[in-house]
């Protein structure tokens, strides 16, 4: 009896327990990241968003469909270092580009998969012109291409090559540059198969009953994604700066420095959200503008705190661009400084152009008087009110200046005062002026030799 239920037992342990489970139901999640661009900012948020999504689904598997010409060093330097040291595997389908920072890119993956059509190499640095950095730049790419390939199981003589190799010919040397297909990547073990699809990719990989899961982009992801594009930064920076220039000149609080305030924000934020702008860097930038104020309506003339004004606001919009830590550039490619350096100069240098050449007319213009909140003056000093028909014309009159004409502000004439403009120049207090032209509702107003 009793050997007969341990025998049962045993039985039932064994059909229980002692044969696999049946998994059937059960799917792998793997995680598809697209790479079909420039390695750039938006790409590698991507990345992040990605492994993230990955790691909170627990998938199997991430696979990166990648046709890419290559991009930022920075960047790919950061998703690089993301795939080295994730947990879950990570397979490429080059697709078909890896082309420079691609190529270091699809290095760090588990495992390399090739169309047909698939090309990995030409990682050489260079700048946005494609002209090639100091060699520095590219001993520190060679260094990366060839830990990565060490960590794969590659040889990293390689990995090097395409960076580029110095090989003399003739009196000169010239830079031998590696690309290699599909065939000649496999016979160097740098493709560990082909496949024309991501399903055959995941099939070599023993992945048979799988779901494929990829980020869904919030409208506040496509937002980031839009203001830090290049091009949207500039004209934000020309906005900011066109901005505070048109307020500083205007009286009471109005549009300009609105549009300048709200084009900060849209600058700044996606920036700190990227952990590139921080929050010293933003604070550089609001201490030059501070500067900015006190030249112009505390100190006279235009001077050291102007100047270090301008430097202060185009260094804070300048690093908030770029990946340092207290001015350490060391691991920044030039080209991330030079892109960060041509958006910011070219857009202030336009502001500029902008500013001198329509500045005058501009503030002068109805529409710009409508959206700025003119400062209200006392009863008894208050004469822009009154109608052209209600008092004689100003027209050839003198008086002087008793405000600083920026070039709006206040004139005197006999006992009376006056809200007016000038012709664009910026005039002192105590300056005396003659009207040459009265609308009624505006004057305008030029330096003269006596009042």
């Amino acid at each position: 009896m009793k050997k007969g239920f341990l025998i049962c037992f045993i039985t039932i342990l064994t059909v229980f327990y002692g044969f696999p489970q049946n998994n059937k139901g059960k799917r792998d999640v793997i995680v598809l990241l697209e790479l079909k661009r420039q390695i750039d900012p938006i790409a590698k948020r991507a990345t992040n968003k990605s492994f993230e999504l990955a790691e909170k689904k627990g998938a199997s598997a991430i696979i990166i469909d990648m046709n890419t010409p290559g991009g930022t060093l920075n960047d790919a330097d950061s998703i690089h270092e993301k795939i080295i040291n994730s947990k879950i595997p990570v397979y490429v389908l080059i697709n078909p580009n890896a082309a420079s920072a691609g190529a270091l890119i699809a290095l760090s993956c588990n495992k390399i998969y090739m169309t047909k059509a698939g090309r990995i190499g030409a990682a050489t640095v260079v700048t946005g012109n494609a002209q090639e950095l100091p060699d520095k730049y590219q001993s520190y790419m060679r260094a990366m291409m060839r830990a990565s390939a060490e960590l794969r199981g590659r040889n990293p003589e390689i990995a090097e090559k395409m960076v580029g190799i110095p090989v003399k010919e003739g009196d000169s040397f010239a830079t031998k540059v590696l690309t290699l297909t599909r065939s000649e990547a496999e016979k160097l073990g740098y493709c560990d198969g082909r496949a024309e699809t991501l399903d055959e990719v995941l099939t070599q990989e023993g992945f048979t009953n799988y779901k494929i899961e990829e980020v869904h982009y919030t409208i506040i992801d496509k937002i980031i994604n839009f203001l830090i594009n290049p091009v949207i930064q500039g004209f934000l920076i020309l906005i900011i700066i066109a901005g505070i220039y048109y307020e500083l000149q205007t009286p009471g609080v109005g549009f300009p420095l609105a549009a300048a305030i709200t084009a900060a924000v849209l600058y700044f934020a996606p920036l700190y959200l990227e952990q590139l702008a921080a929050s010293w860097e933003i604070l550089v930038f609001i201490l030059g503008v501070g500067l900015m104020i006190l030249e112009i309506f505390v100190l006279p003339g235009f001077g050291i705190a102007g100047i270090s004004g301008i430097v202060l606001m185009l260094t804070g919009l300048i690093l908030s661009m770029v990946d340092n830590v207290y001015f350490d550039f060391k691991f920044t490619a030039a080209d991330e400084v030079v892109r960060a350096l041509l958006v910011v100069m070219s857009s202030f240098i336009i502001s500029v152009i902008v500013i001198f050449a329509t500045g005058g007319q501009m503030i002068r213009s109805k529409p710009f008087q409508r959206l700025v909140l003119q400062s209200a003056l006392e009863k008894p000093d208050f004469r822009e009110s009154e109608s052209k028909e209600e008092r004689a014309s100003l027209s050839g009159m003198k008086g002087i200046t008793i405000t600083p004409m920026r070039p709006s502000g206040k004139i005197q004439i006999g006992e009376n005062v006056y809200n007016a403009l000038t012709e664009g120049e910026y005039l002192k207090k105590n300056t005396s002026v003659v009207v040459v032209n009265d609308f009624g509702n505006k004057i305008i107003v030029r330096e003269c030799s006596e009042a």
